[in-house]
């Protein structure tokens, strides 16, 4: 199995839990948040990938591999923190109450009811 098939359900699975959650509220600026995250994590993969390819640290057999390289690194290795930039907070917004079942602090005792 090469890294791009690897690759695939993990991307579709982010890409359903994402279009999931884009009738909730916030939804733009979630997705706003995800890219610049993504920028991010992409930047420091490449670097860091970069670096330890140079040091021999791994390689990837070629044969696994689609052949289109930043650098050193494959193109592959930048579909995980992509991924994880925008399913990660998908996955916390479908797992967080929605505010009408939220508990109500009870001013009486000081806690939730």
């Amino acid at each position: 199995m090469t890294y791009p098939l690897i690759v695939l359900p993990f991307a579709l699975a982010g890409l359903i839990t994402v279009l999931a959650t884009a009738r909730r509220p916030g939804f733009g600026r979630r997705v706003r948040t995800s890219v610049l995250t993504a920028l991010v994590l992409v930047a420091l993969t490449v670097v860091f990938d970069n670096v330890m390819i140079a040091t021999g640290l791994f390689t990837y057999p070629e044969e696994l591999i689609s052949g289109i390289r930043v650098g050193l690194a494959p193109i592959e290795d930048l579909s995980y923190p992509i991924v994880a930039a925008f399913a990660l907070p998908a996955v916390m917004e479908l797992l967080r109450r929605p505010p009408s079942e939220a508990p109500t602090p009870d001013p009486a005792i000081g806690g939730a009811r």
